[in-house]
């Protein structure tokens, strides 16, 4: 390494919190294989998990442009160095991997590659994933391999943490979908015993106005006022119960666009002003991005139902290492801790759990008269 020891040991540490900050399988790779590239002074970096069918069921690589991704074409299949990784298990350090025996050629839009350092990530004795790093940026000798012994000894600690994230990762996916089987049940409970129940009583009120309307209108009047009521209240019920739902927008715009676009809708659907703001947020993990999405929600639906606002202003920002979301109102305000001696929360309890669900942080500032901010910090941004 060229880096001193002390400086070599910060950037292995920021490497390991990196790694262990994110729970997404796919935020994970990403993380690995940066953190290998930038650590280890390679042009290109790489990391592939298998699956059971001779190919990689994902690749993700660093140190490549999206278009040149694009064009190299279809993930690259278990053959030659990468499966010897796979199969032997070992590491691989090549002066120039062009030359080795097992070589078997790139796609014409591949980078030329020359000294190569690979290696697998085990999980115990399973091999869950192969690491390589390509093109050392350093002076070499020709027919030299830029990478080092202790080149090869540091991604070996960077793959067996990788391995803990990686593992931790899964686990957290899968329990995301037990959570999600829980949600479908809990929410088919709901719809029955909530909305079906109120659609009912609307079904016979109706009945009931149908029956009363030439014999009785004043009383059938009574009747249709009360569909409009239930009604409205299984609107109410059935709302509360898809709010819950990641929305399909989120998946497939990111935070920013879908944020965008629901404010646009609030603006043109109520007398108050609605804007939005946002300025260098990259994208972040999606457990973080739905849960920004909610809070914004929650808090825009508190300004505009209760706050009697007239302008609410959202922005979503950088702030050093963070991204902050933050929503404020000039509408009548509240005193937080008169709130809490009440027993109401106007949701103040479920935009701060979600929060700290996603390892961020809620702040409120409100008092009478003087409206009211809800800002949301999460790291990564």
């Amino acid at each position: 390494m060229s880096q001193g020891p002390r400086s070599g040991l910060a950037a292995v540490s920021s490497a390991l919190l990196a790694m262990s900050r994110h729970l997404e399988v796919r935020d994970v790779l990403k993380t690995i294989v940066a953190s290998a590239r930038e650590l280890l002074g390679a042009q290109y970096a790489a990391l592939g998990v298998p699956d059971d069918h001779g190919g990689f069921a994902q690749f993700v690589v660093d140190g490549v442009s999206d278009a040149q991704w694009k064009a190299i074409g279809p993930l690259p299949r278990q053959h030659g160095i990468l499966a010897s990784m796979l199969r032997e298990a070992k590491t691989e350090r090549l002066a120039d991997v062009r030359k080795d025996p097992r070589f078997e050629g790139w796609p014409s839009a591949h980078p030329d590659m020359s000294d190569f350092l690979g290696l697998p990530i085990k999980d115990g004795d399973e091999v869950i994933g192969a690491l390589f790093l390509a093109n050392k940026n350093c002076p070499k000798p020709e027919g030299s391999c830029g990478f080092t012994q202790d080149d090869e000894e540091l991604l070996s600690i960077l793959a067996q943490h990788a391995a803990i994230a990686l593992t931790n990762a899964r686990l957290y996916e899968r329990s995301r979908e037990l959570t999600i089987a829980e949600e479908r049940s809990r929410l088919a409970h709901e719809l029955h015993d909530a909305v079906s129940q109120k659609l009912f009583s609307l079904r016979l009120t109706a009945q009931a106005a149908a029956a009363l309307v030439d014999r009785d209108p004043s009383r059938a009047k009574g009747e249709l006022q009360q569909v409009a009521v239930l009604a409205a209240e299984a609107a109410d019920e059935l709302r509360a119960a898809v709010v819950e739902l990641r929305p399909a927008a989120l998946d497939e715009d990111g935070l920013v666009a879908t944020l965008r676009t629901q404010i646009q809708v609030l603006d043109r659907a109520h007398s108050a002003r609605v804007t939005f703001d946002s300025c260098g947020v990259r994208a972040l993990p999606s457990a973080q991005e739905e849960a920004l999405l909610r809070v914004a929600q929650e808090a825009l639906h508190n300004a505009l139902r209760h706050s009697g606002a007239e302008r609410v202003d959202v922005t979503l920002a950088r702030r050093g290492s963070a991204a902050v979301l933050r929503v404020a109102d000039d509408g009548g305000g509240f005193d937080p801790k008169a709130i809490r001696r009440a027993g109401r929360h106007l949701g103040l309890v479920s935009m701060r759990d979600r929060a700290s669900g996603v390892g961020g942080t809620l702040t409120v500032e409100s008092a009478p008269g003087k409206g009211t901010t809800v800002e949301m910090e999460v790291p990564g941004g």
